[in-house]
């Protein structure tokens, strides 16, 4: 039976470990002392915090469902809820989202403003932007851009909007033609093409429990950085341990220094300049809502959202509480988290705070080919990439299962 290898105990390690075993014998790696990656959860004061953002489940892949349902109760341990977002809009307004749809909720000066920015954009016909920033400016209008959308991505990307590709976007943003969106005004359509616009979330234990269950029976070593990866013959040795085939699940950037055996040319260059955010994620109590998520896209404080987690199951809140997790992007002092939440809505207090460097990867015109390039180096070797830092995609937790079982499938089978 072939030996494989599988560095990292996130979402796509888990998976492909899974997966796999029975089949091959597979050792997990993981640096950490647990399970999950970013979607790890802990207990704070009674109440239930995700250590980076809010994770909930649904796809629109049928094979995903499918092969995660066979693992869960769905009814005993999972619940079920329709999106409800808000957002808080600078004039003090809030509107449901996506604030597309919801135009009439809009005050009257900005209302005015938008239908004429609607009447010019049905003059002037199709246009083809080539960057993020021209996308939203072509398929929203201006007045949206500079009240929502301009603000809000500029908090989160902390670069310029025109430097963003729009390929990997896709599938992440609202796509609306002008005519859906005069449409679902006038009939008051609620957005439901999101995979996320209805999820599953577990009854108790967060997302941590999917980490923990999927992670039940493996052989995972924890406490276990990987500092070397090494080709000899026709196999590979991790860490001074034989495997036949190797599935890197990890950061890309950690790559060509453990890597051994191997030449890849010049990708430690492009490996090196590939670009990131992390998260700071600030755990408090809030005020009592009905909302999932709440979007922020006023100047005043550095958050963009505020992830209602306590609403998402009666377990994740204390009793007498209600909770939530406040995000900013990349590193942000105790001091400074405390100064902005007192201008941030919903009045929340603070119970503590975590840094992730790594969330968001963040893709040039370049970077998929470049990777693609990497990949068809490294599989005739049998070192294989998957996993959001290991693809740098911006994978949420469904995706990152469904590419893993892509690589499964094609590689494995």
């Amino acid at each position: 039976m072939e030996k494989i290898a599988i560095i990292g105990a996130g979402v796509s390690g888990l998976t492909c470990a899974r997966l796999l075993s029975g089949k091959y014998k597979v050792k997990v790696f993981e640096k950490d002392s647990r399970p999950g990656g970013l979607i790890k959860c802990e207990r704070v004061n009674g109440s239930l915090y995700h250590l980076c953002g809010g994770h909930v489940f649904n796809s629109k892949r049928q094979d995903v469902l499918k092969w995660f349902w066979s693992l869960f109760d769905r009814d005993r341990e999972f619940l079920k809820a329709n999106r409800n977002s808000v957002v808080f809009m600078q004039d003090g307004n809030i509107v449901e989202y996506p604030v597309e749809n919801h135009a009439y909720q809009f005050k009257e000066d900005m209302l005015q403003s938008f239908i004429k920015d609607l009447v010019q954009m049905a003059r002037q016909g199709e246009v083809y932007p080539s960057n993020f920033e021209e996308f939203l400016k072509t398929r929203f209008g201006e007045t949206l851009y500079k009240a929502y959308f301009q603000p809000y991505n500029e908090k989160i990307w902390d670069c310029d909007l025109k430097q963003i590709p729009l390929s990997w976007l896709e599938g992440k943003l609202p796509m609306p033609t002008l005519e859906e969106i005069i449409y679902n005004n006038i009939k008051k359509v609620e957005e439901k093409s999101f995979v996320h616009s209805s999820f599953w979330y577990e009854k108790s234990g967060g997302s941590q429990l999917i980490a923990n269950r999927l992670a039940e029976g493996l052989d995972i070593t924890y406490g276990a950085e990987v500092r070397n990866i090494t080709h000899m013959g026709k196999g590979w040795t991790v860490e001074g341990t034989r495997f036949d085939k190797v599935i890197f699940c990890g950061n890309l950037k950690a790559l060509p220094q453990i890597l051994e055996g191997v030449e890849v040319g010049n990708a430690a260059d492009f490996i090196s300049g590939l670009a990131y955010h992390g998260t700071t994620t600030c755990f408090c109590e809030i005020d009592r809502n009905p909302y999932s998520w709440c979007y922020l896209p006023s100047r005043e404080y550095k958050s963009h959202r505020i992830i209602c987690t306590g609403n998402f199951s009666p377990d994740n809140n204390a009793p007498g509480v209600s909770t939530g997790t406040i995000e900013f992007t990349d590193q942000i002092s105790e001091d400074e988290i405390r100064q902005n939440l007192a201008r941030i809505p919903l009045q929340p207090k603070y119970i503590t705070s975590h840094f992730n460097k790594f969330t968001y990867p963040i893709q040039d015109s370049e970077t998929r080919a470049n990777i693609r390039h990497l990949k068809e180096q490294l599989e005739p070797y049998g070192l294989y990439l998957t996993g959001r830092f290991a693809d740098w995609e911006y994978y949420n937790m469904d995706a990152a299962m469904g590419v893993a079982m892509d690589l499964c499938k094609n590689i494995f089978s």
